[in-house]
């Protein structure tokens, strides 16, 4: 990436975390280990297939879906988990842009009922699946679907990742996405994603102007 869009990517970045995460913001590079997404850390053997109906795998994210229009849910289906499935959960990264070390974590959705297969478009945030609930993404704990924000530049990939578990996540681990992590190791059944890119509204205005900083005391 070049100097430019370097620093347009930076700056539009302000408006997704808060400034004293910035520091920690980059974009990944190819085979970043950083960028590795739940699905790359924890493989499955066997697989899910997962649609949207807002955008076919490995096309754009329609703008209604990101933050810079009405960040509506667009909807996920997915096929049954195998025998033994007791609850899915759905995870949702930007594998290219990373904060703290590991890909932009924008929608968790754990303990998803193994009866349910659909989310449907336009979930409304208290809509979610009975006995599911909202884990954390950037914004913090128990958060609703946060669509995406992307900087301008070349775009970014996300990925919205269905898991089939033979167990469910303890209340202690909801709002840590580590701890959420730790406790599918060794139960994840099967899994599979589909992967929308983002860009940059170029109807969007710019963001807000960062406060000015006080004059020094002389």
């Amino acid at each position: 990436m070049n100097m430019p869009i370097r620093l347009a990517a930076a700056a539009a970045v302000l408006s997704l975390v808060a400034a004293p995460a910035m520091a920690q913001v980059h974009r990944s590079n190819p085979g970043d280990a950083e960028a590795r997404t739940a699905l790359d850390l924890m493989p499955a053997k066997a697989k899910l297939t997962v649609t949207t109906p807002a955008f076919k795998s490995g096309e754009q994210i329609p703008f209604e879906n990101t933050q810079y229009r009405t960040n509506t849910f667009p909807g996920l289906q997915w096929t049954k988990g195998p025998k033994g499935t007791t609850s899915y959960i759905l995870i949702m990264q930007d594998s290219t842009l990373i904060l703290r070390g590991a890909p932009i974590l924008h929608s968790t959705l754990i303990n998803i009922p193994a009866s349910v297969t659909k989310l449907d478009a336009g979930m409304a945030p208290t809509a979610n699946p009975a006995g599911s609930a909202y884990g954390p993404n950037y914004m913090g704990a128990s958060k609703p679907y946060t669509g995406p924000r992307t900087p301008p530049g070349p775009g970014d990939d996300y990925h919205f990742e269905i898991f089939a578990l033979d167990t469910t996540i303890p209340d202690e681990g909801k709002s840590d996405y580590a701890a959420i992590t730790k406790a599918m190791e060794g139960h994840v059944l099967a899994s599979g994603e589909v992967v929308g890119h983002g860009i940059a509204d170029p109807n969007a205005p710019p963001p807000a102007p960062r406060p000015a900083a006080p004059p020094a005391k002389q």
